[in-house]
């Protein structure tokens, strides 16, 4: 008898599935199913009889996490939700939490966010009189946290730095000792101290080991190609009893090297495990045949990668396009046109539009564009609630409630609301606290003796008053009780009432909102408790509040838009120099890491894909003239568009004409009145080519400069007075040019 949880899956798909014993590695090209399949594994390895928690399921994003616990439990009912799935952080602050009397770890411990991070490191620097116009703070925490990825100790980083002759280096290494050296005395790890203790913990304590391993029979991490060292190591650790692990991922989606992702990893699996199995997905769900095909073009230019080729049984009624703009703002223009065609004839809804860019910057023109038509957006990846400052208030509170070492929160609470204690006051309790070794909320029945003033003495206990009454609710009150009577009892919420803002307004409609979100917290997590909250709530992402739902329009970089999908994907900025990115161009891996970027974004298209580029862009107050990116005629197009005219001959719908020619090109007239580039919408891959050139310039001879000498034409944009040339030189340089004003000599 067939059985049910193997029903309509592919022979990929089944076969992956079915292989239960041993290594497996999947390669899942985008759109393929992955998340079916790991999930359809889970579901049929528990249909024979294997206990749900002896299987352990990891991936990247909380959300999803959910979507593979949801669909588990779904399939196989009561049992699948005693399967660990859960991001790398959830399990190994779980891990650590449980074995917290084992490793010698505090169990209050607290987790640092990036924001906790660099305030620590601030500290770092003032005690060792660094200066911070020489050392950025925020590179400094992303040094410590590549060197946790890499399982690096202070030591180890300063030994690499001496034998290198690295000054620099060394100087973080000691800022790098000095700043654990906090973390641990307060009681709080970052999120790199997670994977690094878990691993550190299985490797110093054999017992330990031996009992996850036989604890976990069968483990599965998504997003293989996404790991790092630590997570690497601490998954080969796990595994080295049974050795049943399966990894999906697609070395064609690896694109987090800057945040420490090994592709390596995926792509060494085989040997790691000589007699592992593999499978490829290749069959897409997602995308239409067009867009599957320009994608395949893009990235079949990588040479270290593993062969697939996406293919795909949806109708071929998708299209795939370049918009060529004279500038960022009209690049803007006509992104919403096209987007208020589309809805206004109710073909879609907001929520199927997707506008991606390569970085954070690129969205003002796109927000200013929606905000003066009225189309509503949601940007993903810039200030998250939990981010905004009533709300870091609120929680460092709590925070320092459950660890009153916690001196981050102390600094961020002991005047907010105000009360009249001072920097300098604070300053002299913080110096006085280091001085003999403990907290600053242990300093300060010491005030006097360290110098302070009897109003800042009168207020800091008042304060530890306030605090010592929280602090006793801490078992005895629900977490959602704690965090109300702060909110009342501390005066915060008076505070905001007497200033009676707009401002002020919106920051207590914010503060309400999250006594619903711990409300909404009691009554789906199993551990109710502070601790379990504060590690919840540290452990949110970017991504786990995008309800794709929701009317409106999603904006973002690239790098978030992994794992989603939308209708109609806008992929703007391709220009060289944004992107591939800055001198990407020249370094082979960083190339091959950008287009891997590129083929992300383009994958994220179900129906229509529109790729768009700026013939000049400002950037921080400069204008610059720009050259298509690489990757556009890597997809298979050259970067001309046609002019209103050829527009006019072509079978398109009547109503998109007069749209376009009333609305956009009225407007464009007006702005730019020698721009005749124009948007063309295909039902094919065809791009028309602008009014007739007659200029002696061709692509592909070549030329002589006064200054830079003896070059080739690789591209040209524009006719007449307008015409640009991009001249590749014989130095390596290449350079768009004015024709009319270059003096150019053919050669």
């Amino acid at each position: 008898m067939e059985n049910p949880l193997t029903k309509n899956l592919n022979s990929s798909q089944l076969e992956a599935v079915l292989c239960t014993e041993g290594p497996l590695i999947i390669f899942a090209g985008a759109g393929t199913g992955k998340t079916r399949v790991i999930t359809h594994r889970i579901a049929y390895l528990l249909s024979l009889g294997i206990a749900p928690w002896s299987i352990l399921a990891v991936t990247f994003t909380n959300k999803a996490a959910m979507e593979m616990k949801q669909r588990v439990n779904a399939l196989v009912p009561q049992t699948g939700a005693n399967v660990w799935i859960s991001t790398f952080h959830s399990f190994c602050a779980y891990f650590l939490r449980l074995e917290t009397s084992k490793i010698d770890l505090n169990h209050d411990f607290l987790i640092y966010d990036f924001s906790d991070q660099k305030n620590v490191i601030k500290d770092c620097f003032k005690e060792l009189n660094i200066d911070e116009k020489k050392f950025k703070i925020s590179n400094i925490v992303d040094k410590i946290s590549r060197a946790k990825d890499n399982l690096q100790s202070p030591s180890d980083m300063a030994n690499e730095a001496i034998n290198a002759g690295d000054l620099v280096g060394t100087t973080t290494a000691t800022i790098y000792q000095l700043y654990q050296k906090k973390l641990e005395k307060t009681g709080a790890l970052d999120f790199g101290d997670l994977i690094m203790r878990t691993v550190l913990a299985l490797q110093h304590y054999p017992s330990l080991l031996e009992h996850y391993q036989r604890k976990y029979k069968y483990i599965m991490v998504d997003e293989y190609q996404d790991t790092n060292c630590a997570q690497y190591t601490l998954v080969k650790l796990l595994v080295q009893k049974h050795f049943n692990i399966c990894v999906c991922g697609d070395d064609d989606q690896s694109v987090y090297s800057w945040r420490g992702a090994d592709i390596n990893n995926i792509l060494d699996f085989e040997k790691d495990y000589p007699n592992a199995k593999s499978v490829k997905l290749e069959q897409n769900y997602r995308s239409t045949p067009k867009i599957l095909k320009t994608a395949n073009n893009v990235v079949k230019h990588n040479d270290n990668r593993i062969s697939k080729q996406l293919w795909t049984q949806n109708p071929d009624d998708g299209s795939v396009s370049i918009i060529s703009a004279a500038n960022e703002n009209d690049e803007a223009i006509r992104v919403v046109d096209l987007i208020s065609l589309k809805t206004s004839n109710c073909e879609y809804n907001f929520s199927d539009f997707a506008v991606f860019y390569r970085t954070n910057s690129q969205s003002r023109t796109f927000e200013d564009a929606f905000r003066r038509i009225g189309i509503p957006y949601v940007i993903i990846g810039t200030l998250r609630f939990y981010d905004r400052a009533e709300i870091k208030d609120i929680m460092a509170y709590l925070k320092f409630i459950h660890n009153t070492n916690d001196n981050v929160s102390f600094k961020r609470i002991v005047n907010v609301p105000k009360r009249g204690i001072g920097k300098i006051s604070l300053d002299l309790l913080e110096n006085f606290a280091v001085s003999k070794g403990i907290s600053i909320w242990q300093a300060i029945p010491f005030s006097q003796e360290a110098g302070l003033p009897k109003g800042a003495i009168n207020a800091l206990n008042s304060f530890a008053q306030i605090i010592k009454k929280f602090i006793n609710l801490k078992n005895a009150a629900s977490v959602k009780e704690i965090a109300q009577k702060i909110i009342t009892h501390s005066g915060y919420l008076k505070e905001l009432e007497n200033e009676n803002t707009t401002e002020a307004k919106i920051k207590i409609e914010n503060i309400q909102e999250l006594i619903s979100a711990i409300s909404d917290f009691e009554k789906r997590s199993p551990d109710k408790s502070l601790s379990g909250y504060l590690t919840q709530i540290a452990l949110v992402s970017d991504l786990d509040s995008l309800d794709e739902s929701k009317g409106r329009i999603t904006l973002m970089t690239l790098h978030l838009a992994k794992g989603l999908e939308f209708n109609n994907v806008f992929l703007c900025g391709l220009e060289e120099g944004l992107f591939p990115i800055g001198e990407s161009a020249f370094e082979p891996e960083e190339l091959a890491e950008e287009r891997r970027l590129m083929y992300v974004g383009m994958t994220r298209a179900k129906k229509h894909l529109y790729m768009c580029w700026a013939t000049e862009r400002t950037v921080f107050g400069k204008t610059k003239w720009n050259m298509p990116s690489r990757f556009i005629t890597e997809a298979g197009f050259t970067a001309e568009i046609s002019p209103i005219e050829l527009i006019k001959k072509q079978n398109f719908n009547n109503r998109f004409n007069t749209y376009q020619e009333n609305n956009y090109y009225k407007k464009s007239k007006a702005k730019y009145p020698n721009n005749n580039q124009f948007y063309v919408p295909s039902n094919d891959n065809t791009v028309y080519t602008s009014t007739k050139d007659t200029s002696p310039y061709k692509i592909g001879i070549f030329v002589s400069h006064p200054v830079f000498g003896k070059g080739k034409i690789i591209e040209k944009n524009g006719v007449g007075n307008d015409l640009k040339l991009v001249v590749l030189f014989e130095t390596g340089q290449w350079k768009k040019l004015l024709a009319r004003v270059a003096n150019l000599t053919l050669i």
